[in-house]
């Protein structure tokens, strides 16, 4: 895991904006450089990345998980058991034990079983589901939405709406966070999701969740105690008229607060705002011209850390599924796309692109 001594050395070029994009990019700055972790191979495609720690547990039951050396001798890979022919069958297998992972207390991230699933995908569909508390420890990428619920008014200008996560969610605990956001659950659609999360989470009424507008994508790769997270959310924008005040229905928010967009900026700073929110506020704020180039000496840089290439990180693929060239690409497998990693990073860091 990614510790103190791991992060970069303090740059004085370097702004408070940029080190908290690092932040919640630790593992893409710093993980891959350790060389710890394993691609995931379902169904001959790379879809997650294993740590050690977890490695060491899934070896008791080879029956489901082979530990085993790819071709040209690079480094071991986790593939789950190819007999497993269907969505069906992976999902029940994987799922009997991370149950077992659960009842015997193995891993910190599964204290928060939620009995919700996400999908595992690769490229041609869908693999298997796995509970969402898990995913993190097969380093497999997250889908969620966000909504960016603002006003524009009339004296204090834009402003953002944040909710507080009750003191009793599983994690992020108390947190201040976006005013809506959710994962996205087996069988449901972004747009689906989005509008399900609004009514539950903050009761937007139709006649105003109809204004609802796509604002694209922010990805990243945050690593912590419970695991790796290389999330993508889609983020939606809405503007709320000024006499609306968001509610919750589900329990799972205990406050909403109003703030001017320059409050909200330094509201991620804290150490109360949910770490891996912060990027979908950071992206509002620069599209709606708060954060400019002029104002920030490391907007380019930034950016980039708002939009991680994380498909570019999942390229394994087994030789029935295509050619050794294609094993050659595999980021944690390689020698040469280690030093590509590298120079990212160092040019992120000195501000150079």
């Amino acid at each position: 895991m990614t510790t103190a001594s791991d992060e970069p050395a303090a740059d004085p070029k370097m702004s408070r904006l940029l080190k908290l994009a690092q932040k919640f990019n630790c593992f893409y700055l710093n993980g891959f450089m350790k060389g710890d972790c394993r691609p995931f191979v379902v169904d001959g495609h790379q879809v997650g990345l294993v740590s050690q720690n977890v490695i060491e547990q899934l070896l008791k039951y080879p029956e489901v998980f082979h530990i085993r050396a790819p071709e040209h001798g690079k480094q071991n890979i986790v593939e789950l058991n190819p007999a497993f022919r269907d969505y069906s069958t992976r999902s029940q297998q994987v799922d009997r034990i991370l149950r077992e992972f659960r009842e015997k207390g193995m891993f910190v991230a599964l204290k928060g079983w939620r009995d919700e699933c996400y999908d595992v995908k690769s490229s041609t569909g869908s693999l298997l589901k796995m509970d969402r508390s898990a995913t993190c420890l097969f380093g497999v990428r997250n889908y969620g939405v966000e909504i960016n619920g603002y006003v524009r008014h009339p004296t204090k200008g834009l402003c953002i709406w944040l909710q507080q996560r009750s003191d009793t969610k599983q994690t992020w605990p108390g947190k201040w966070d976006n005013m809506v956001s959710g994962g996205l659950a087996v069988g449901y659609g972004v747009l689906e999701t989005a509008i399900k999360e609004a009514a539950e989470e903050a009761s937007i009424p139709g006649h105003l969740i109809k204004n609802l507008v796509s604002a694209g994508c922010v990805s990243f790769f945050f690593e912590s105690e419970r695991g790796l997270f290389p999330n993508t959310e889609f983020v939606y924008d809405l503007e709320l008229p000024e006499d609306f005040v968001p509610d919750n229905s589900d329990g799972e928010v205990q406050n909403f607060q109003l703030l001017p967009a320059h409050e909200c900026l330094e509201r991620v700073f804290m150490p109360d705002f949910k770490t891996t929110s912060c990027p979908v506020v950071i992206d509002f704020l620069i599209r709606h011209g708060i954060i400019t180039p002029e104002n920030e000496s490391n907007f380019t840089q930034v950016i980039e850390l708002l939009h991680v290439p994380l498909q570019s990180l999942y390229t394994y693929r087994t030789p029935n599924n295509g050619t050794a060239a294609n094993n050659a690409t595999v980021v944690a497998a390689t020698t040469n796309e280690p030093d590509l990693i590298s120079s990212n990073k160092n040019s992120i860091e000195n501000g150079k692109l």
